[in-house]
């Protein structure tokens, strides 16, 4: 197989209703000796409200291809460190071996690639007594699995792109313009 130098992929998926579980990953996959290994090295450390953690299944299980994992949301509670260090973190390395299981992500490179993770926690899941944290594990785990696989199938393609351009548009553009 050939060297993988970068690619990427993102997929939502959506809470039960009244929930605030939207999974949002953005995921970047590449070489180590490439532009993803370095963002990677370059990552290590802390940055003030965006904890960056290797992916683990649990403890002394990290995932292979090895993964960094931060949030695109600024932490602002232990409550919140939890659910991103805990079930939101397992069930992105669940997707990451499953990917491998099912040859999504390919075995024979698992420890020549590495992967960057950004993900959406809503705040508001911190603060809830009601979060059904087996939907933020679903949420989580089908949106990580899938923007692997469109990472590593190169979607949407270009040509999906064009044929959609008028039929899908952004949801904050509802009203804004006319497609």
């Amino acid at each position: 197989m050939s060297e993988i130098w970068l690619r990427t992929g993102e997929a939502t998926v959506l809470a039960a209703e009244g929930q605030f579980t939207d999974a949002m990953p953005e995921v970047m996959i590449g070489s180590v000796r490439g532009p993803v290994g370095q963002a990677f090295a370059a990552m290590a450390g802390q940055v003030a409200g965006h904890p960056r953690m290797f992916v683990i299944r649990d403890l002394n299980q990290m995932v292979r291809p090895a993964t960094m994992m931060t949030t695109k949301v600024t932490v602002n509670s232990a409550a919140y460190v939890e659910l991103l260090g805990g079930v939101v973190q397992g069930a992105i390395g669940d997707a990451i071996v499953d990917c491998l299981a099912e040859g999504i992500l390919p075995k024979d490179q698992a420890d020549e690639l590495c992967m960057i993770v950004m993900v959406w926690l809503d705040r508001r899941c911190a603060d809830d007594p009601d979060l059904d944290r087996r939907d933020l594990y679903r949420a989580n785990y089908e949106a990580m699995k899938l923007a692997v696989s469109r990472a590593m199938k190169g979607e949407p393609t270009v040509d999906q792109l064009i044929a959609n351009r008028r039929s899908v548009s952004h949801y904050a553009l509802e009203g804004v313009i006319e497609t």
